[in-house]
């Protein structure tokens, strides 16, 4: 049921404007694969070159193995699911859920059965009578996402399915989405500009900035090794700081930061023959306590401002030098541990937690 996706230098320009310059993408079966950017990168206009909307300027498109660059939408083993459900208002769910099997001519007899196995795979068993408007915004969802499935591709495509939904829903979405795919082991591939929600749903990640792969990678290699600025500012929250080399010494490497703040990190991840590089601190590997504490790089500062996010701190972090961090903090505002804007507080952070960024 599932295949393959490549992309090969493939190129799209709108006039004067390249919208996807020269990418190369394999996306393996069975795969979930996220192509993650912020609008108007090139993302969703990948995901219709792969459906057959738009045609590349130059490159080729592989799906299966076979060659479908020239191939109209209609004969390539793809279908999509569109960010506005695109419903048709008049029919009922089963006849929008088997509204693709008419076109294809199946028989009466195996589309009722196929339409209702894909009702039941979206949990709207009994719904199948219902006109849109007597749906709520996540069973038309489930709806969309039944048409898709019904006709049996071997990629399905996604364009940001869940952005119309309420955020305690979308989250909800995401897990029944994620759970879906693994039952059925289709491919999936998904557009998205939301972080949260790619690093929830993906095996794999590729990250769009200007039309081409910012980085491609698992979620956790995405987020906790970004090798560019742009990713490690884009997903989550970072710290990009100009770093001096100043020695190397037992395996570490020690630099020195604006402010003064001299810091130690592996070795291994400092470009040789290099004086200066961009590392990428997370706010949450910072670990922040009133009392001293134990790392390879241990630094006095003072909490400039204390932002409540429920069950985290978000804090803003001035060390004596003048640098200035952002950290993350379980809160604890009940202890007496409490840490509050104006609190003097140590710092300590890993030297493995400390990443080499390309600018």
């Amino acid at each position: 049921m599932s295949a393959g996706v490549e992309l090969c230098n493939v190129t799209k320009r709108f006039g004067a404007m390249t919208a996807v310059d020269n990418v190369s993408l394999r996306i393996e079966p069975g795969e979930f694969l996220t192509l993650l950017g912020p609008s108007g990168c090139g993302k969703t206009t990948m995901l219709r070159m792969i459906a057959g909307f738009d045609v590349p300027t130059s490159g080729a498109i592989r799906v299966g193995g076979e060659d479908v660059t020239a191939l109209p939408p209609y004969r390539r083993p793809v279908n999509q699911v569109f960010q506005s459900y695109a419903l048709f208002p008049h029919l009922s769910v089963a006849e929008n859920v088997g509204f693709g099997l008419r076109m294809q001519g199946v028989a009466k007899g195996e589309a009722a059965e196929r339409i209702a196995q894909a009702i039941e795979l979206v949990s709207l068993a009994g719904l199948g009578e219902r006109r849109p408007h007597q749906l709520s915004g996540g069973q038309k969802q489930r709806v969309a996402l039944a048409r898709a499935l019904v006709c049996r591709p071997k990629v399905l495509l996604l364009d940001e399915p869940l952005s119309a939904l309420d955020a305690k829903l979308r989250h909800a979405m995401q897990l029944e989405l994620k759970q879906l795919q693994r039952r059925l082991g289709m491919t999936f591939v998904f557009v998205t500009h939301d972080q949260e929600e790619a690093l929830t749903m993906s095996d794999r990640i590729a990250i769009v900035n200007r039309g081409r792969i910012e980085q491609f990678g698992s979620a956790h290699e995405i987020y906790h090794r970004p090798a560019t600025a742009f990713a490690a500012d884009f997903v989550g929250q970072a710290n990009l700081l100009e770093a001096e080399f100043v020695r190397r010494e037992n395996g570490t490497v020690r630099v020195k930061l604006s402010g003064g703040l001299e810091l130690v990190l592996s070795a291994a991840t400092w470009p040789d023959d290099t004086a200066k590089a961009l590392i990428s601190i997370r706010p949450e590997k910072i670990h922040v306590s009133k009392q001293p504490v134990q790392a390879e790089n241990v630094f006095a500062a003072r909490v400039e401002e204390e932002v409540f996010k429920g069950a985290l701190d978000h804090l803003i972090l001035v060390t004596p030098g003048g640098a200035r961090l952002n950290a993350v903090a379980a809160n604890e505002s009940a202890l007496l541990e409490a840490i509050h804007a104006g609190d003097q507080v140590f710092c300590g952070l890993h030297a493995s937690d400390l990443v080499v960024v390309r600018a």
